[in-house]
């Protein structure tokens, strides 16, 4: 396998991704947004997910694109970032036509990071401006770690964070993923090695390789509600709505080859996957098949890639797996 140049989502054709974060607060926000509406799915698999207009990307909904998606710190608040996010939008001219009006289709997810360390205190909610200055701040090139919807996550043992990864598939259609990881689990079995290990392409994440004996304890697990991770998988090939939604589910498969325990009652796991409706493919049944293979691959290292960027910061409650 190889990646793309970037080894990053944004290696998908027409995607962009910006972040934007306060670091007193700890938290941040993430948005994906394309030059044109994309085609979207979305699975979830954990038992307490935060959503906005995922019911509307059912293969049997009236609207079959979206024009940006939103992954956000802030628990329910955190909902918040895709307000800020579809007002842009507006501004711009972007959004489902209905007569003379332009309406944004920005579905987003959150994660759980109130109890991270950071002032919470805020006197009005601040995910609706830090969903406008993602957007504003979106580009092909981003940061990973703690920045944006990673800036405040958290494992059982060590800070979460922003990952991205890419591949480019014999076909020649390229597969990204974008993940903020915040797990009640952990992605390491000993803070020496990665789960995603078998799937590292290069040293992308520390080249650290794999476990030479199976782990004797059960894995750690934060016991608590402070969870959840959300992701994002897409590519140029050519497929439907319905398409979509089963390469998402497929992509389901790298969170749990990354994260033990995964899609547990406390953690509301979350997979959108989008298409740019860019490449043809020659064989719908068997290239559906590899893309969500080279998914859940995609986002097992992206998974890692997040832990290994993250950075330390004043008032950390856990060590980063670097240190």
């Amino acid at each position: 396998m190889r990646t793309g140049p970037r080894n990053l989502i944004t290696d998908v054709t027409g995607l962009l991704v910006g972040n934007a974060q306060d670091d007193v607060i700890k938290t941040g926000t993430t948005v994906l947004v394309g030059d044109r509406p994309f085609t979207c799915g979305v699975s979830v698999m954990g038992g307490a997910p935060g959503t906005r207009e995922t019911d509307l990307l059912a293969p049997d909904k009236t609207v079959q694109q979206v024009d940006a998606l939103t992954l956000s710190g802030g628990s329910a608040f955190g909902l918040d970032a895709s307000s800020g996010v579809a007002d842009a939008l507006r501004n711009q001219g972007r959004g489902f036509a209905v007569g003379d009006q332009n309406v944004p289709i920005v579905p987003g997810a959150i994660l759980f990071d109130l109890l991270n360390g950071g002032n919470k205190s805020w006197a009005e909610n601040p995910y609706k401006s830090l969903g406008a200055a993602a957007l504003d701040a979106a580009n092909v090139d981003f940061a990973l770690g703690s920045t944006g919807a990673g800036c405040g996550a958290t494992l059982a043992s060590h800070k979460g964070g922003l990952g991205s990864a890419s591949v480019v598939l014999p076909s020649g259609h390229t597969v990204g993923a974008l993940v903020a990881v915040n797990a009640l689990g952990d992605a390491s079995p000993d803070g020496g090695h990665f789960w995603a290990a078998p799937w590292e392409i290069g040293d992308e994440f520390g080249g650290k390789g794999l476990m030479t004996s199976a782990p004797s304890d059960w894995p750690k697990t934060k016991l608590s509600a402070h969870n959840t991770t959300i992701a994002i998988v897409a590519t140029d090939a050519d497929v439907s709505q319905a398409v979509c939604t089963r390469i998402a589910t497929a992509a389901h498969d790298g969170v749990a080859r990354a994260l033990v325990p995964s899609h547990t009652p406390m953690d509301g796991d979350l997979v959108f996957a989008v298409s740019t409706n860019t490449r043809p493919l020659e064989n719908e049944a068997a290239d559906a098949l590899m893309l969500g293979h080279a998914a859940a691959t995609c986002l097992a290292r992206a998974i890692a890639r997040g832990v290994w960027e993250a950075t330390p910061a004043s008032g950390d409650l856990l060590p980063c797996f670097r240190d």
